[in-house]
């Protein structure tokens, strides 16, 4: 894809590795309209913030109107990457902690995508990428919640390309390891550290996925730190 001049839709845009993304499509010219609960502290004239929830269905068709309404109904990109986690055992996991995970990891992309796509129908392109983890491709002790919403990304995001090709549309999932974000302020197994990725190495490849060819697919992208625990 030829990115100047597109205009790309980023969810969990006020850090990490959305804020990143954002960060590095702006300065390839694309328009960017960011949606989080919370504003970045980040300015620039192609950055169109709006307040989303994304977990609840009237507030992401809210974020959408106002969008469109800024930059017009051509949705180019969508970056499906909002998301939270939380650990615990199987059997002492809240309730509502884990129908939150499911709602803003799994329903998020229901919601923000089905907006997206009719348009990228009638324009016979646009490409969506859906951030899983590698929680997405195998289990992890503690984190059953977060690896059931991360195996559903992929799940999704495999039917939902295999319904979109043949409209123009790319569907990508990006599997990342783990990355030195906000991410684990509430995971008490890990502690955050300089040897693991950062926001900006998966932004790097979210943009080399973005500028590929247009017969060029990329559909399922698995990256991680190259030595976790340093030399």
């Amino acid at each position: 894809m030829e990115l100047l001049n597109k205009t790309a839709i980023i969810t969990g845009v006020s850090k990490g590795i959305g804020l990143a993304t954002a960060k590095l499509l702006l300065n390839n010219g694309v328009k960017v309209a960011g949606w989080s609960r919370s504003e970045p502290d980040f300015t620039h004239e192609n950055f169109f913030f709006t307040p989303v929830d994304v977990s609840d269905n009237n507030s992401v068709k809210e974020g959408y109107q106002q969008t469109i309404a800024k930059f017009g109904n051509q949705i180019d990109i969508l970056l499906n990457n909002a998301g939270l986690g939380f650990e615990g055992l199987f059997e002492e996991m809240p309730d509502e902690q884990w129908h939150q995970m499911f709602k803003t990891n799994v329903d998020s992309i229901f919601y923000c995508s089905r907006l997206v796509i009719p348009e990228m129908k009638k324009m016979d392109a646009g490409h969506i990428i859906n951030i899983s983890s590698i929680a997405g491709t195998n289990g992890i002790a503690g984190m059953a919640g977060y690896c059931g919403t991360k195996h559903a990304v992929r799940g999704i995001s495999q039917a939902m390309f295999k319904e979109l090709r043949n409209f123009g549309i790319k569907v990508s999932v990006i599997y990342p390891g783990s990355v030195k974000t906000n991410f684990f302020d509430d995971i008490n197994s890990v502690t955050t550290n300089d040897n693991m990725m950062m926001p900006e190495d998966i932004a790097s490849t979210i943009l080399h996925v973005l500028s590929s060819p247009p017969n060029y697919h990329h559909i399922d992208i698995e990256v991680r730190p190259l030595r976790p625990k340093g030399k």
